[in-house]
């Protein structure tokens, strides 16, 4: 006997959230797939008017449905404002000390060792059951699920507001007008122009991911390689930093040395797949990759996305980082970096997941390509690239069929840049950035045995 196939709450709900002024059945059935039948579809509408869920307008097959106004505790919850606990308010008295009376510190990996999953916990067991709460999502479902659902809404929020903590100047509408019409906004740095970019392919990522694995050392690079194309070197994009970096407006700083960096980086991965909580999971990585500095730039920026990858595969509410307040999210930091205190920056992610749970209703459609060369030429430079290697060309077959690609695809003013470009990437392929080509690590492990 066949299986009945069920309807997806979540999905209908998504669909009627695009409507304003109300959908038809017609209108929702278009946006499921597969389509259930008219009177299933009927019934399960129905049965979200008499939860509450929904509300109705109109009769027979004139008759619209809608989601009603938010209840006014919700509203209220997700207008309150950020309230530091005592603890909180202590690091931040600290870290806004003028520079010059706060003491010069170094790395402390005492502080990574001492974190033992499953047993020491930076939320409380309160707090870790609040969030579940508030993050859980209809039924039983497989990993990314909803995430998958609310895809459109989840790239536009979390594009912008993780750009927005960098100090980028897009508004939300720019921001939109950007990915969903590849239009950028007159008068703004290609810089960033580039980043909110970069968010979408890694927001694309973590969500075709998340759903798959556990965080993993791939995943992490992954994430660099994507937020930092374009904007860092080739080789330096999902690489490990070889050089010291220094925090503007702090006395803190990170290790210098590769291989001790290389080490903690690890052990941050290995103690983080550990966790099994999602959101100690999460809030464990928001301190501990910005803390280490693995990378060249971008930490932060990779930190909130990876954050996500347990949400997403738990089917939580993602954490998008609405309103966040940049100065609150960078205190928090401050005292991790200074003092090794976790306190304030836990009221910033448990304030801000309520706000993404409460106000999480932006939804977007959709998607453009950028202008730039290097994202006019995305999707040939990314299918010429993984040809190159699932084909395991060595250097001279491969310039040739670079030149060739050109020469069929490319107008002839840009086929010197190009095939400079294509040369650029594959000669700075490793590891941690292959993902931005669809490529997998063993096509890349073979591949490199011609390519030698």
């Amino acid at each position: 006997m066949a299986r009945k196939k069920t309807i997806s709450t979540d999905l209908v709900l998504e669909i009627i959230s695009r409507f304003p002024e109300g959908a038809s059945v017609e209108e929702v059935l278009v946006g499921l797939n597969p389509q259930p039948l008219r009177r299933t579809l009927q019934h399960h509408l129905a049965l979200l008017v008499k939860s509450g869920q929904l509300e109705a307008q109109g009769k027979t097959r004139g008759r619209k449905f809608r989601l009603p106004p938010p209840a006014p505790e919700a509203v209220s919850r997700a207008n309150a404002p950020l309230v530091l606990s005592t603890e909180g308010q202590r690091i931040q008295q600290n870290v806004t000390l003028p520079i010059q009376e706060r003491k010069y510190v170094n790395y402390q990996r005492d502080f990574l060792d001492a974190y033992q999953p499953n047993r020491t916990f930076y939320l409380s067991d309160p707090v870790r059951k609040k969030l579940h709460a508030q993050g859980k999502t209809d039924g039983d479902r497989p990993a990314g699920t909803h995430a998958r659902q609310i895809y459109n809404r989840l790239l536009i929020d979390l594009s912008w507001n993780s750009s927005r903590l960098e100090g980028n100047s897009y508004s939300l509408l720019e921001t939109v007008k950007l990915l969903e019409e590849g239009v950028p906004a007159d008068g703004k740095d290609r810089r960033e122009t580039q980043m909110i970019l970069n968010h979408k392919a890694a927001i694309e990522f973590l969500v075709e991911t998340a759903g798959n694995s556990e965080i993993n050392r791939y995943a992490v690079l992954s994430l660099h390689s994507l937020l930092a194309d374009g904007l860092l070197s080739d080789a330096a994009c999902g690489a490990l930093r070889q050089i010291p970096v220094g925090i503007g407006g702090s006395v803190y700083m990170p290790h210098s040395m590769p291989q001790l960096v290389a080490e903690c980086f690890q052990h941050i991965i290995d103690t983080a797949a550990k966790i099994q909580d999602p959101f100690e999971q999460a809030f464990f990585l928001m301190v501990h990759l910005p803390y280490l500095q693995p990378f060249e730039d971008v930490n932060k920026r990779v930190s909130r996305l990876a954050a996500n990858f347990p949400l997403v595969r738990a089917n939580m509410c993602p954490l998008s980082f609405i309103d966040v307040p940049e100065t609150a999210y960078v205190n928090g930091l401050l005292g991790v970096y200074e003092l090794n205190r976790v306190e304030l920056l836990a009221d910033v992610f448990v304030w801000a997941y309520e706000r993404s749970c409460s106000k999480y209703t932006t939804v977007r459609q959709t998607l453009g390509e950028p202008d730039p060369f290097r994202m006019r030429y995305r999707n040939l430079r990314k299918e010429t690239v993984a040809h190159v290697v699932r084909e395991k060309k060595d250097q001279k077959t491969a310039v040739a069929f670079i030149r060739a690609t050109a020469q069929k695809s490319v107008p002839k003013e840009d086929r010197a840049r190009f095939l400079e470009v294509i040369e650029s990437e594959l000669m700075s392929l490793h590891e941690g950035n292959i993902s931005r080509y669809g490529l997998k690590p063993s096509e890349y492990d073979e591949w490199q045995k011609f390519w030698r």
